[in-house]
């Protein structure tokens, strides 16, 4: 063996030494924010798994929830647990875009009497923006996240500002059929990554919610496990996990399947549904799953990881028609039948 040889066998083993170390510290790093959030949210750990998924692939996520399933407590843990800067709005019908993102304000020099333009920042330039009852406020409004969401900056004035590093919009809806709500604009469903449904909790989690507040022992603060600079590692760390192609196409054509005019799809689609996913969908299972995948402890995406988030990527992405209303069919029902048409890879 010549010396080129062994240096470059060196070097490989050096690599795999540094990759083991990383995700050894990527794991630790997790559980630890688990264990913190568990100490202040019972129960809901298959939502927390998905929030997290959501930080880690850099994108962002819709709650959908009654009042009183503890969204808002959820998602201020989570950022206390990432040691990232957290703001919240309130959505209500009254709330203006420059409320969202900002507005200019004229400042006069008392010595000069000069006049400028300054830009106020609002609170969309954070870390973690909790949009809370998203849809609780005209469209308009509703809108001014979208280019804060898909470009991570903001214009205004001509001019543009860019966002913190991460930016992550957690933004929780209650159910459409609720009074005083409005739909989200497709455009904008589109850009969130899950539709996450936190439901109620068991019956033995609820004796014991309302033991810890009772007996006053709730503790909402939790610990930070990490920060900033740390987490935008462990994103790249998980655009690193690699995906076997068999297994990008079953997520492709979990997502062709929902499309009422493709050839793949089933008769319940054709019947119920006005339009499908996007290719977006196919991006974000991919994505998603590659997280999962390095939270079980594994540096490779299977098929079973794909499936497992298929109905929090479509829920929102699927548009039923007046026929499936009628029938009362839901979405949940339709992903269903899609995830059961297509086949999964050997």
């Amino acid at each position: 063996m010549n010396d080129t040889t062994t240096a470059g066998t060196a070097l490989e083993t050096d690599e795999v030494a540094r990759a083991e170390a990383d995700v050894q510290a990527f794991r630790e790093t997790m559980d630890d924010i688990r264990r913190g959030l568990g100490r202040v949210i019972v129960g809901q750990d298959a939502v927390i798994e998905q929030l997290l998924i959501t930080v880690l692939i850099g994108g962002h996520c819709l709650i959908t929830g009654l009042p009183g399933t503890a969204k808002t407590l959820m998602v201020r843990g989570l950022a206390q647990a990432l040691g990232l800067d957290f703001k919240r709005i309130q959505f209500t019908p009254d709330l203006m875009p420059a409320d969202v993102t900002g507005t200019d304000i004229l400042d006069e020099d008392p010595a000069s009497g000069e006049r400028r333009w300054r830009f106020e920042q609002g609170p969309v330039f954070t870390n973690v923006l909790l949009a809370d009852e998203i849809n609780r406020t005209p469209p308009k409004t509703q809108s001014a996240l979208l280019e804060a969401m898909q470009e991570a900056s903001v214009t205004a004035r001509g001019r543009t500002y860019p966002l913190a590093r991460p930016f992550v919009v957690l933004a929780t809806q209650n159910p459409i059929e609720l009074e005083g709500t409005y739909p989200l604009p497709e455009a904008q469903l589109d850009r969130f990554v899950f539709n996450v449904v936190l439901d109620y909790l068991d019956a033995g989690e609820e004796v014991a919610v309302v033991d810890r507040n009772v007996l006053g022992v709730v503790d909402e603060d939790v610990t930070p496990c990490t920060n900033a600079d740390a987490l935008l590692d462990f994103q790249r760390l998980v655009r690193e996990v690699p995906v076997a192609d068999a297994v990008t196409r079953y997520a492709v054509d979990v997502v062709r399947a929902t499309r009422p005019d493709d050839a793949s799809s089933g008769e319940r689609v054709r019947a119920y549904l006005g339009y499908g996913a996007s290719v977006r969908a196919a991006i974000f299972l991919t994505m998603g799953a590659r997280a999962r995948a390095l939270l079980a402890g594994r540096y490779h995406v299977t098929a079973a990881d794909i499936r497992a988030l298929v109905p929090a990527v479509l829920r929102h992405r699927l548009q039923r028609n007046y026929l499936a209303e009628s029938d009362g069919v839901t979405v949940d029902a339709l992903i269903a039948d899609v995830v059961e048409g297509v086949s999964e890879p050997e």
